[in-house]
């Protein structure tokens, strides 16, 4: 299907209008949803993030091309729910108790539900307990933990330390991230790895569910 290409392409420069035309034009021509999801959006996707790791795209351009496959996926999903689709991995993602923002977590859980993952956002100023319970209830491979502040950092390693305190810390990995954070913070809280962005934290999340 020379639509791959095309959709990879359309994807990349965000033209929702001509990526949902040929999804729909490759539907109708036979092509299974789950190689337009996994061909081109994904493939797509994956571009994006590599050129915001290297700065040849920006937040508004990432958001715009996640915002199209998102609408692109609307339509695959009658589609999808008949194919054998595998998840690459369930996360569960939220902004540490005491910090509201949320802009960046936000385009992080958008850029892994983009390559695959199962994505659980808990939203901003949650609380350690609360990221014990839903890895429990969800089954989570992994958990990412946002912060914005300095003052909030702390709450990493509170919520990492919890966790120790259960089963819960051998079973998931735990990355971190945000404009205060370090690979070096990261490691000194006992966390598997940091991300500067987006597009580092999806490549991160494959690495650490091995693939």
């Amino acid at each position: 299907m020379d639509e791959f290409q095309e959709l990879i392409n359309a994807l990349v420069e965000g033209n929702g209008k001509k990526l949902i035309s040929l999804a729909q034009s490759g539907l109708d021509e036979g092509v299974s949803a789950k190689d337009i999801l996994e061909k081109g959006l994904m493939a797509g996707m994956d571009i994006v993030g590599r050129k915001m790791e290297t700065e040849e795209m920006f937040i508004p351009e990432v958001l715009l091309s996640a915002r199209c496959m998102s609408a692109v996926i609307d339509i695959l999903k009658p589609h999808l729910a008949e194919a054998d689709i595998t998840t690459a991995g369930k996360i569960v993602i939220g902004t540490v108790k005491g910090d509201m923002h949320d802009i960046g977590k936000n385009l992080v859980a958008m850029m892994l539900e983009s390559a695959g993952f199962e994505v659980y956002n808990l939203g901003v100023d949650v609380p350690p307990e609360r990221f014990a319970q839903e890895l429990k209830e969800k089954g989570a491979d992994i958990l990412c933990l946002s912060a914005l502040l300095t003052t909030t950092m702390a709450m990493m390693k509170t919520t990492i330390d919890i966790l120790k305190r259960s089963d819960a810390r051998e079973q998931v990995k735990i990355m971190i991230g945000g404009a205060p954070v370090t690979q070096a913070f990261a490691d000194q809280i006992g966390a598997d790895g940091y991300a500067l962005d987006a597009g580092s934290a999806t490549r991160l999340a494959k690495t650490l569910m091995g693939k």
